[in-house]
């Protein structure tokens, strides 16, 4: 698949140099659709954003005059049905990765409840389609409050309710002692958690397959980032940034498929020896058409992510959920500043406002 074409825009006059990406993440860093969304529709309009590399503090620009596609994340969506009005007028698709957990028990997030969730679930998919929104249940923790049974009973209450709204249940297994930054803020906050034991994924996978079975949700189940091998269990290893998803919601945007390479065939008519035989891996899409998948990994991922390339837009400690177990905040109070910063300067190129 190609890079990103770079292009140059004005800002006060003078010209910049700019990436403009064909597939947009918003975002792996922070929560736009629940916090930025009309910063992030206002920056669409404007046509750039800025973004501030974690690594070096250097600050770059992104253009969105290519834009074709775009992957949100979000623990609370809502927000963005006021604008997809907007995606659909720019012939932009896009699809939610929706992190619908659990944890209003035991408190680990600040978000709105958990029926208020649902329902927003079941909104985007009106407007969106079943395929489009993707319910995570991320991260499954274990504390000395919630054991593995426990986890399982939340899930069943929300796949129960979800079981005709969507294709797929992506979950990942708190990996505490990986992150600094998690590990850290657990114990900052006195979550008495507990690492997961391979025995212990081997056991929730396995009840949590036989789960989607006998409940007949038919779920594809698929886990982010895992390094074990579950998929004896029908689990497989999921791609957050999916190539093959994004061909199935617009694979009639040529551009966007000449991009990632994929080439759309027609379904042969059948003859009198019957249906065609289509090709090993075949895809199929409306209107009798199909593909061939040709994901590729983004080699800047992870080693076990399976995700294809995508510029993220979004900024670390900016993420006012405040959930206990974050990743991407350093500390809850980096995050309210960050956040006030945003408030006084709504419409900056940066989210922060800086």
């Amino acid at each position: 698949m190609a890079t990103w074409k770079h292009t140059e825009i004005m800002i006060d006059g003078q010209s910049v140099k700019a990436q403009a990406p064909i597939i947009i993440s918003a975002s792996r860093s922070t929560d736009i659709p629940a916090f930025y969304a009309d910063w992030f529709f206002d920056r669409l309009e404007k046509g750039y954003s800025a973004w501030t590399n974690p690594f070096n503090g250097v600050k770059s620009y992104v253009s969105y005059e290519n834009t074709r596609f775009i992957v949100f994340w979000s623990k609370n969506p809502r927000p963005l049905l006021t604008y997809l009005h907007i995606l659909k007028e720019r012939n932009i698709k896009c699809y939610v990765q929706y992190t619908l957990n659990d944890y209003e028990q035991e408190k680990l997030e600040k978000v709105p409840s958990l029926a208020n969730r649902i329902e927003s679930f079941k909104l985007l998919v009106e407007q969106l389609g079943k395929g489009a929104i993707i319910w995570r249940f991320d991260p499954m923790i274990l504390t000395d409050d919630i054991s593995v049974d426990d986890l399982l009973r939340k899930v069943q209450n929300i796949g129960d309710q979800l079981k005709k709204y969507t294709e797929k249940l992506v979950f990942s297994y708190a990996d505490i002692a990986m992150y600094r930054k998690v590990k850290h803020n657990l114990e900052v906050n006195g979550i008495p958690y507990h690492e997961w034991e391979i025995e212990q994924m081997e056991e929730f996978a396995d009840k949590l397959s036989s789960m989607n079975r006998e409940r007949g949700w038919n779920f594809q189940l698929a886990t982010c980032g895992e390094k074990i091998d579950i998929e004896k269990y029908g689990i497989k290893h999921n791609r957050c940034i999916d190539g093959d998803l994004i061909t199935r919601l617009a694979w009639d945007d040529k551009e966007l498929m000449d991009f990632m390479n994929v080439k759309i065939e027609d379904i042969p008519a059948p003859s009198l020896f019957g249906d065609p035989e289509l090709p090993e891996g075949a895809i199929l899409l409306p209107h009798n058409h199909y593909f061939i998948s040709k994901h590729k990994k983004d080699k800047g991922q992870r080693p076990f992510c399976e995700c294809m390339a995508s510029k993220d837009i979004g900024e670390y400690n900016t993420c006012p959920h405040l959930c206990e177990y974050c990743y991407a905040n350093t500390t809850k109070q980096l995050a309210i500043d960050n956040w006030k910063c945003h408030q006084q300067n709504k419409f900056s190129d940066t989210i922060t406002g800086k």
